[in-house]
């Protein structure tokens, strides 16, 4: 149930909860996952024996950071979006000491400055510049950085909890950002489906607890009163992606803005899409946004991809 006391009302999570909970398919978008404890949760996740992307990438960043580093020109910046902990970025900064700044964007502010002030400590030298924005959107970047020759980074396969038609809209805004001639971009890569589930619905339960913060923060920024304990977290394997879901134990409703939301039971919210990539899908994709794959770095057993992007010539 909702607490006494709750924070101010978060009017665009509220407006944004409202829409998606009035579709057929009911659903919230998996930006709303990101404030300070859903950030935390996450970075739990990235540590579970079966969430293979987080260890399987930063093996790939690893093993090419210095060619990786690179693509950064000297004095230029990398830009990274979803940046969340910058946990798998300190390889690349580690090997990037030419580089001019670092602009990690993130929607929790909170946790995003936290990160800002250890990678500071951690980085004296190096120009910090968190910039608190949500990546489906436009971004503007500071403008000291203006005509700063920059290269965008963003991994993590976040690109596949977007929809294809948002997946191009992101990576054209990014085509179109000043000074950006290349995009560093992690995928996952479509594999086996028990494998897949398992990474999303582990044995701790910690995927479970990410996914019903969601309902939590609707609680306590915008006034609901979901009952936790009326949703299961559910992963599910649909054609190319794994959607996560939180279903509805029983026949209930929910108040929500002044709206009552009913659910039946076994009636779902869907919270994410996790989409996995072909190399032929993901050069549709870059395609698609302006940018061809000029380079890609995979493990041995191609589970997981960073992929090089450039502006397509002429």
């Amino acid at each position: 149930m909702a607490k006494d006391s709750v924070e101010p009302i978060n009017s665009a999570l509220l407006a944004d909860a409202l829409a998606g909970l009035a579709q057929p398919q009911k659903q919230l978008s998996p930006k709303w996952f990101y404030d300070t404890r859903g950030s935390e949760l996450f970075e739990e996740i990235t540590q579970l024996d079966e969430y293979y992307p987080t260890r399987t990438e930063a093996a790939i960043l690893v093993a090419h950071a210095d060619q990786l580093a690179r693509l950064v020109p000297p004095g230029g910046v990398l830009v990274e979006l979803g940046s969340g902990a910058s946990v798998k970025t300190r390889t690349l900064l580690d090997a990037g000491g030419h580089f001019g700044a670092y602009v990690p964007i993130d929607i929790a502010e909170e946790f995003l400055m936290h990160t800002a002030q250890d990678l500071r400590r951690r980085y004296p030298d190096l120009n910090v510049a968190p910039v608190v924005a949500d990546f489906t959107s436009a971004i503007t970047l500071p403008p000291t950085f203006d005509g700063v020759p920059k290269t965008a980074f963003f991994p993590g396969s976040t690109i596949g909890n977007l929809a294809p038609q948002a997946a191009i809209d992101l990576l054209s805004r990014m085509h179109d950002l000043d000074g950006v001639d290349t995009f560093v971009l992690g995928v996952d890569l479509v594999k086996d489906r028990e494998e897949l589930i398992r990474a999303y619905d582990d044995r701790a339960g910690v995927t479970a607890a990410f996914n019903l913060n969601i309902l939590e923060r609707l609680n306590r920024e915008a006034g609901a009163d979901f009952d936790l304990d009326g949703f299961a977290h559910e992963a599910r394997w649909i054609e190319d992606r794994i959607e996560m879901h939180l279903v509805s134990r029983r026949t209930q409703s929910v108040a929500l803005g002044g709206i009552v939301i009913h659910f039946q039971a076994g009636e779902s919210i869907h919270t994410e899409s996790c989409r996995k990539y072909t190399q032929g899908s993901l050069r549709a994709l870059a395609d698609a946004a302006g940018w061809v794959v000029d380079d890609m770095f995979a493990d041995s057993d191609w589970r997981f991809m960073v992929a090089v992007l450039k502006r397509k010539p002429g």
